[in-house]
C-alpha cells in the first residue's frame, strides 16, 4: 500500500468547530500521514499483506504503545518488527524466549571487573539487550511468569532497576512481543498484570491464497528487496506528542467509558451476557488505550478529532487480552472476540445532542 492507496487527508478545521487546532499542529498531521503512507509502503517490500496487522502495529507504534502480536509459527510475526525498525531507524534486539531463558538475561547483570587504575576488583553492570529502542520479545510464552516479569518495569517505567541503580532506557522504547496461541504445546500464558502492559493485542491470521501464492514467489526467487529508512526516533516522539493534542469529543468520551466499563460483571447496569460469559473486566487503562490509539488512527484517516469509527475499529486490539471470560464462556465456545462484538452492539450510541 503506497500513500496514493490512502484517503486524501481532509485536517483542515471547520470554522467554529472543536478541531481549531494549532497551524503547527495541522503541518504535523498532514506529515503524519504522508510518512504513514511511505513506511506502509516500505514494509511491503518484506512483508505480503497483512494491512491490517500492519495498521495496528503503526498506530500502537505511534500511540507509545507495546504490541503482542500472536499467530502460529511461520506467519512473518519477526519478519514484520524487523522491517517496522528498519522504517524508523531504531535500535533493534530480538530475545528468543525459552524456558531455561533468565531474568537477567534479559536486564543484565553485574559482573566483577578489575580497575586497571587501582587493581582492585568492583562490580560493573553489564546492560542487556533490553537496552535498545524497539526490543523483540519472540515466543514470549516459551518462558516462565518469573522471566516474562523481567519486562514489567521497563514497558511501564521505560526504565530497569538492578543491584540498587535504576538506568533509563532510550526514547522511544518499544516491546513488541510475539506469542504462539495458547493450545500449543510448552507455552506458559502471560498473567494478566503483563498482558495489560500491551496496547495492542494483534491477531496474525493465515493469508488468503493469492497473498500466500505471493509469498512463496518471493521467498524462493531472487526477490532481495529490503525497506529503506523513512522516520527517526526524534520524529516518533513528536508524532506522539501530536496525537495526544488531537480533541475527543464528550460523546465519544462517553461511548469509551460506557464500552470498557460495560466489560465489568460487578458494575452497575452490566449487560446480564456479561455477568454470565466474563468473570474479570478492563481495567482503566483500557479506556486511555482507546482514546490514545483513537486519537493515531484519526489521524493516519487524515481527520484531527477521534470518532466513534475510531473506537469502533481499536475496540478488539485493544480489549480481547483485558477481559477474562468465565468458564462457562469457554464451555460454550465463546471467544474474548465474539463477547467483545456482543457487546458493542448492546453499548448504546450517543450523539452530540443525545443518544441515536
Amino acid at each position: 500500500m503506497s500513500s496514493a492507496d490512502l484517503p486524501p487527508p481532509n485536517i483542515a478545521p471547520k470554522a467554529g468547530s472543536p478541531e481549531s487546532s494549532s497551524a503547527g499542529d495541522l503541518q504535523q498531521a498532514a506529515l503524519l500521514l504522508e510518512m504513514y503512507g511511505r513506511i506502509r509502503s516500505e514494509i511491503s517490500k518484506a512483508i505480503v499483506g497483512q494491512g491490517e496487522v500492519i495498521e495496528q502495529l503503526l498506530i500502537a507504534v505511534l500511540a507509545g504503545g507495546h504490541c503482542l502480536l500472536e499467530g502460529v509459527p511461520g506467519l512473518a510475526k519477526t519478519a514484520l518488527v524487523r522491517a517496522l525498525a528498519q522504517t524508523m531507524q531504531l535500535g533493534f534486539r530480538r530475545i528468543q524466549f525459552t524456558p531455561d531463558l533468565m531474568p537477567a538475561d534479559i536486564t543484565g547483570t553485574d559482573i566483577i571487573q578489575e580497575d586497571p587504575q587501582t587493581g582492585h576488583r568492583k562490580f560493573v553492570f553489564q546492560k542487556g539487550p533490553i537496552f535498545t529502542q524497539m526490543l523483540l520479545a519472540d515466543e514470549i510464552n516459551r518462558t516462565p511468569a518469573k522471566t516474562q516479569a523481567a519486562l514489567l518495569e521497563a514497558m511501564q517505567e521505560h526504565s530497569v532497576t538492578a543491584g540498587g541503580h535504576t538506568f533509563h532506557l532510550k526514547e522511544p522504547f518499544f516491546v513488541l512481543a510475539t506469542q504462539n496461541p495458547i493450545e500449543q504445546e510448552g507455552t506458559y500464558p502471560l498473567p494478566e498484570a503483563q498482558r495489560d502492559r500491551f496496547l495492542f493485542h494483534i491477531r496474525v491470521d493465515y493469508p488468503d491464497r493469492e497473498t500466500e501464492r505471493e509469498v512463496i514467489e518471493r521467498t524462493t526467487g531472487n526477490y532481495r528487496e529490503q525497506p529503506e529508512p523513512v522516520i527517526d526516533g526524534e520524529q516518533i516522539l513528536q508524532c506522539q506528542k501530536t496525537a495526544r493534542r488531537v480533541p475527543v469529543p464528550a460523546h465519544v468520551m462517553d461511548f469509551v467509558l460506557d464500552l470498557v466499563r460495560g466489560t465489568r460483571p460487578d458494575a452497575e447496569g452490566a449487560e446480564p451476557f456479561v455477568r454470565e460469559l466474563i468473570s474479570w473486566g478492563a481495567g482503566p487503562r483500557a479506556c486511555q488505550c482507546l482514546v490514545q490509539a483513537g486519537k493515531v488512527r484519526a489521524l493516519l484517516q487524515g481527520r484531527v478529532h477521534v470518532s466513534m469509527e475510531d473506537i469502533e475499529a481499536l475496540a478488539l486490539p485493544v480489549l480481547r487480552h483485558r477481559i477474562v471470560p468465565t468458564f462457562g464462556a469457554e464451555a460454550e465456545g465463546m471467544s474474548a472476540d465474539a463477547i467483545i462484538k456482543r457487546l458493542l452492539a448492546a453499548v448504546p450510541r450517543r450523539g452530540a445532542k443525545g443518544l441515536l
